[in-house]
């Protein structure tokens, strides 16, 4: 059954090559497979995600992947030091990027190919 199996993100990119520098020397990932057209990434003991070679670009307009932190500040301060944007808005409303939002507190950024991550700092841990 599905509900047994172990899941993941595959993010679309037309560059896979270009998009995965930006992982590897921007967030610090190391690539753990590569296959034609994508490159494997691990996260925490069970998590991966995917970037993968796709026809067309990411709309980027809903969160497509999303890192539980222990402290999001803290997170947010690393990666505005390692040169990573974070999104402005006006729902939730975000103040120094970071916003206020019913689980907890969550802050999303972009990378170079749109595709929407987040952040996120659980009021209860999950």
């Amino acid at each position: 059954m599905l509900a047994d199996r172990r899941v993941h993100t595959t993010l679309p990119t037309l560059d896979v090559e270009r998009l995965r520098r930006w992982y590897e020397d921007v967030l610090g990932f190391v690539p753990f497979a590569e296959r034609p057209g994508a490159v494997l990434y691990k996260t925490a003991t069970g998590s991966l995600f995917a970037i993968s070679r796709a026809g067309s670009a990411s709309a980027g307009t809903t969160t497509q992947m999303a890192f539980t932190v222990d402290d999001v500040e803290a997170e947010v301060a690393d990666l505005r030091a390692r040169g990573v944007a974070f999104e402005t808005y006006e729902m939730p409303e975000t103040i120094d990027g970071i916003a206020s939002i019913g689980p907890g507190r969550a802050a999303w950024f972009k990378d170079p190919d749109g595709n929407l991550m987040a952040v996120i700092q659980f009021h209860d841990p999950v």
